[in-house]
């Protein structure tokens, strides 16, 4: 009985404990060389100034397969047959990508927007009918803060197959406002006061210079259009201390409030 049992433990549970610690061993070890690894992909790849959002997406992508691999070289070592589990993997992310498409087109279009960056963190974009700033471009999701400090989290996907403006591509932008004045005055002396007045206005860029035209001529007198340039940071504060210019000037020139005028005649 005695002789059986140490055959029986020398024949199995001595081969099976050796495997055992050799697949605890190769874990750690494993996971240490992947550490490794990952660093030193991510040195790399700042080295060559890439962007934050794509070393994210890159190092976890590495991490995972080189996470299977591992998995996959320990249930080799504890003699599991690896072809089988390998073929169950597929299947697997087959089974997942069918039930998860719209997560995995999220994920794509994340990896075209990192690439392709038609935008990037700190922008103010307009995209998937949300307006605001960048915060994050996530693996599915990007963040952004509307200009009433919400946070709003829109899928990718959505972002990608849309139209996207971003406001900070260029470096500069116009203002475009309009003022409607009476039929008893002026347009050009109108157009003159404004001229002036908006070129005071602190950050409106003299190149190109504010176009200040009459846009129409409508049932209250002329409609004249007031569009100042201002770079990206400054556009909302021009906006605003146009409008006060605006008003200011109409108030100091003694406008007079428009308003419609109808002719009645007596044909008879």
């Amino acid at each position: 009985m005695f002789s059986d049992l140490t055959t029986f433990a020398q024949t199995y549970l001595v081969p099976l404990g050796w495997k055992l610690i050799g697949a605890i061993v190769l874990w750690f070890a494993g996971g240490w060389v992947i550490q490794l690894v990952c660093k030193g992909l991510d040195r790399a790849l700042a080295r060559r100034s890439t962007d934050p959002t794509l070393v994210k997406y890159i190092h976890a992508g590495a991490n995972v397969a080189l996470r299977i691999l591992l998995i996959i070289a320990i249930l080799s070592l504890l003699g599991i047959e690896t072809t089988s589990f390998a073929a169950l993997i597929a299947a697997v992310g087959v089974a997942i990508g069918a039930a998860w498409g719209g997560l995995l087109a999220n994920f794509a279009a994340g990896v075209f927007l990192i690439i392709l960056r038609p935008f990037k963190v700190g922008d103010t974009i307009s995209a998937g009918g949300v307006t605001g700033t960048v915060r994050e471009i996530g693996l599915f999701v990007t963040s952004l803060d509307t200009g009433d400090n919400a946070r709003v989290y829109v899928g990718n996907n959505k972002i990608f197959s849309d139209n996207i403006v971003n406001f900070n591509g260029n470096p500069y932008r116009r203002v475009d406002l309009a003022t409607q004045v009476d039929h008893s005055v002026d347009p050009q002396i109108a157009i003159a006061l404004l001229r002036e007045r908006i070129n005071k206005i602190p950050n409106v860029l003299a190149t190109p210079a504010p176009e200040i035209n009459i846009m129409q001529f409508n049932a209250y007198g002329a409609l004249i259009t007031v569009r100042p340039y201002a770079n990206t940071d400054d556009y909302w504060q021009v906006y605003y201390d146009t409008n006060q210019a605006i008003v200011e000037v109409g108030a100091q020139a003694g406008f007079a409030v428009p308003e419609t005028r109808v002719a009645i005649r007596n044909v008879s």
